[in-house]
């Protein structure tokens, strides 16, 4: 039998693309990514007011055009219309996986890949604890060997900082990024390695001030300059704080085995605390308070069951057919 051919549909935005790219590669086949580029006023509606989905998609994206894939495993608002119309392009025949609750044509989606913390419940329902993800034992092995001379020269313990910023929820507040500046000099001056990567959420005015707290102290931040060091700080460090902001950056942490402590922001939601709560109970994360904390848990192994799930139901499908 022939592998069937996969797409990975996103919006371009790296956790929405982390997602998809993680699950297809868990997944174990071939696959093409397709990264989207709505135009207005499309992108401005919501996914049932799309006429026309497909003529939505800017030229300088990817454009979706038969011969339609097996599987398409999409995340993301912008995505979700375009892959309702690849799905009933191919009269039902394509096995469309919608990353996240789409919110939208829930009874068309084969399978719904949400985290705990979301509401969505049904047949089509694959739970994980967190986000799913890329980060695999090996993806860290490798980034640890190929940014290993960028930070060798840090001491131990390496703590590796995962920073995000202002979302819908949450806000990087001036006030507490300075005091959470404040901390990571302390444990620079303690004998810590500080190892950063900052989000364009993050700001440059927050990073310009992180600048000026670490300066002369064993730290690392990244300069946004040549390929993101993220999987080498995680596969590095030997613990990992991360702004309690996005879902994907303390899943990918959780996936390192190392110990996590989240940076509380001010905002949040019912979802965003259900989130945190849920890995707190697991062992998983800890608050962060100053202090580097050491502990043991098994990492999560979401995308690995996501994809056996997919796989097992594309075997079903198979069986029916047959």
């Amino acid at each position: 039998m022939t592998a069937p051919g996969v797409w990975v549909v996103h919006d371009g935005k790296i956790g929405m693309a982390n997602q998809v790219v993680g699950l297809a590669e868990a997944l174990g086949l071939p696959f093409s990514e397709k990264r989207l580029v709505v135009r207005s006023p499309w992108r401005h509606l919501a996914p049932p007011l799309w006429l026309q989905p497909l003529m939505a998609l800017d030229p300088s994206g990817d454009r979706l055009a038969p011969p339609w894939p097996e599987v398409l495993i999409a995340c993301g608002r912008l995505a979700t219309a375009p892959a309702l119309a690849v799905k009933r392009a191919s009269a039902g025949r394509v096995f469309w996986v919608q990353v996240q609750d789409p919110r939208f044509a829930r009874r068309e989606v084969d399978l719904m890949v949400v985290p705990t913390h979301d509401p969505a419940r049904g047949e089509n329902v694959f739970r994980t604890l967190g986000a799913v993800h890329r980060v695999t034992a090996s993806l860290l092995a490798e980034g640890a060997r190929r940014f290993a001379p960028l930070l060798g020269a840090l001491p131990r313990p390496l703590v590796a900082v995962l920073l995000g910023g202002d979302n819908r929820v949450y806000r990087l507040t001036r006030a507490r990024f300075a005091a959470f500046a404040d901390q990571l000099a302390a444990l620079a001056r303690a004998g810590y390695g500080i190892a950063v990567t900052p989000s364009r959420r993050t700001g440059a005015q927050n990073e310009q001030l992180l600048r000026q707290r670490l300066a002369g102290l064993p730290a690392f931040i990244w300069d946004g300059g040549g390929d993101n060091p993220y999987f080498g700080l995680l596969g590095l460090a030997d613990a990992v704080l991360a702004t309690a902001d996005s879902v994907s950056m303390v899943s990918e942490a959780a996936a390192s085995g190392k110990p996590v402590h989240i940076v509380d922001l001010d905002g949040g939601s019912e979802k965003f605390a259900r989130f945190h709560q849920a890995m707190r109970a697991a062992g998983i994360t800890r608050p962060f308070t100053g202090a580097i904390e050491s502990w043991r848990y098994t990492p999560p192994d979401d995308t690995t069951r996501a994809a056996a799930e997919i796989r097992r139901r594309l075997a079903l499908r198979l069986t029916k057919v047959a």
